[in-house]
């Protein structure tokens, strides 16, 4: 104690200050936490595999040909030979011109290859040709423009045979808009088949008519053409029924081009005949077999010259 102090002193005792306590380790939490993080790495890798196989293998065309094929197959309704059939389609964005205005021309063929395959599918035709060892594929291929079809519009593929040959398949596709029926444009394409007579496989599936219950739908244009329609066709500059030399035809593969009736029509009854059909048979497929139309006929001859000119060195 200090004299001078009138106060007593008192020692005040000193105390550290605890430390703070730490929360307590959660580990269930981190191990979760680590979990999403993986999980966020494995959708992000499947994500960047998508865009790649997109933007390398065009994923969404295989996508709905695999869709085409099914539906074809197991849902829709089996059709005749000479039967139209149709696909729907629509014009989405990536689709369009680079004016982002209508529909990319070559966008048109790519759109034919599932009408095809639907028409193939549901007619049973390339099972056919595969079954009697054949194989087909596209050989040449002409378009017609009419009308340009909008983004996000919608249109269906209407396909056809309009003819057949020895080693050739003729096809009529139309995009029609399914409002009015208008036609914005028609494309034909000729499938070339090897290994088998397009004249047998038709015979094989032509007769089915009868034993199936299909029925071939009546056309205008499948039925043989008038003399007085063929005169019209002649005096406004057509070919009619042209005689095709055997040197301009492709692969040595000559056509009359006299449809159903003629030289044309006999030899395809005798291929019908050596491919085991019975007379009765051959005769009902000349019958059904359509007329060779006049600018069928000059496209045939035009393919024709351009293949000996590419044989030539051309």
């Amino acid at each position: 104690m200090s004299p001078s102090s009138p106060f007593p002193l008192q020692r005040l005792p000193f105390r550290l200050p605890r430390p703070l306590a730490r929360p307590p380790t959660n580990r269930p939490t981190c191990q979760s936490a680590s979990g999403m993080e993986q999980l966020c790495y494995l959708a992000l890798s499947v994500l960047l595999a998508i865009v790649v196989l997109y933007g390398l293998l065009e994923l969404h065309y295989f996508l709905r040909m695999c869709i085409c094929v099914v539906l074809a197959r197991f849902v829709k309704r089996r059709c005749h030979i000479l039967d139209a059939t149709t696909v729907n389609g629509l014009c989405l964005t990536n689709d369009v011109d680079t004016l982002l205005y209508h529909m990319n021309n070559a966008r048109y063929f790519r759109e034919l290859d599932f009408a095809r395959v639907d028409f193939y599918e549901r007619t049973n035709l390339y099972r056919t040709i595969t079954g009697m060892g054949g194989s087909v594929f596209q050989g040449a291929a002409t378009i017609r423009y009419r009308r340009f079809i909008r983004p996000f519009h919608r249109f269906n593929i209407v396909s056809r045979i309009i003819y057949w040959d020895e080693q050739s398949l003729f096809m009529e596709h139309r995009f029609v808009r399914p409002s009015d029926k208008f036609v914005h444009c028609i494309a034909i394409c000729r499938q070339r088949v090897i290994d088998v007579s397009m004249e047998a496989v038709m015979a094989e599936l032509l007769p089915r008519t009868s034993s199936n219950g299909f029925r071939a739908s009546a056309s205008p244009s499948l039925a043989a053409p008038s003399s007085a329609a063929a005169a019209s066709a002649a005096a406004s500059g057509g070919i009619s029924n042209p005689a095709m030399d055997t040197s301009l035809a492709e692969n040595g593969h000559g056509t009359n081009g006299g449809g159903a009736t003629g030289a044309g029509a006999v030899a395809a009854g005798a291929t019908a005949t050596a491919a085991g059909a019975t007379p009765t048979t051959a005769a009902h497929c000349l019958k059904l077999k359509p007329s060779l139309p006049p600018e069928l006929s000059k496209w045939i001859e035009y393919n024709d010259m351009s293949s000996k000119n590419l044989r030539s060195g051309c």
